[in-house]
C-alpha cells in the first residue's frame, strides 16, 4: 500500500478527541500532527473534538484524563486511547488499531 493512500473504507468516518491543557507548545503539537494524520491517512474523513481540559475540567474528570495530550479515538469500534504528542503517525495508527 502506498505511504498517502488511504487507510480507512470509505463508508467509516473515524471519530476522535484530543484532550489538551492550554495552548501551550506540546498542546499545539499535538493538534498539528493530529490534523496531519487525519488530512493524510483519512483523506480529511474523520471528526476531532478537542478539549482543553484547563477551560472543561468536568470533560477530564468524566473521561478520566490523567495526562495531556490524551487521543481518544471513539469510533469506528473499539475505542483506543494514546497519550504523547502523536508525531509518530504509523506508531499512532498502529496504537488505534487502525493498521496491523
Amino acid at each position: 500500500m502506498e505511504e498517502t493512500s488511504r487507510y480507512f473504507k470509505d463508508s467509516e468516518n473515524y471519530k476522535f478527541i484530543l484532550f489538551v491543557s492550554g495552548m501551550s507548545v506540546k498542546s499545539l503539537r499535538a493538534i498539528e500532527n493530529i490534523k496531519k494524520i487525519g488530512a493524510e491517512y483519512f483523506n480529511g474523513n474523520f471528526d476531532l473534538q478537542i478539549i482543553d481540559i484547563s477551560l472543561q475540567a468536568h470533560q477530564a474528570a468524566h473521561y478520566q484524563i490523567i495526562a495531556v495530550p490524551t487521543l481518544i479515538k471513539v469510533g469506528p469500534a473499539p475505542p483506543r486511547i494514546l497519550v504523547g504528542d502523536l508525531s509518530d503517525s504509523k506508531k499512532v495508527l498502529r496504537i488505534l488499531d487502525i493498521i496491523d
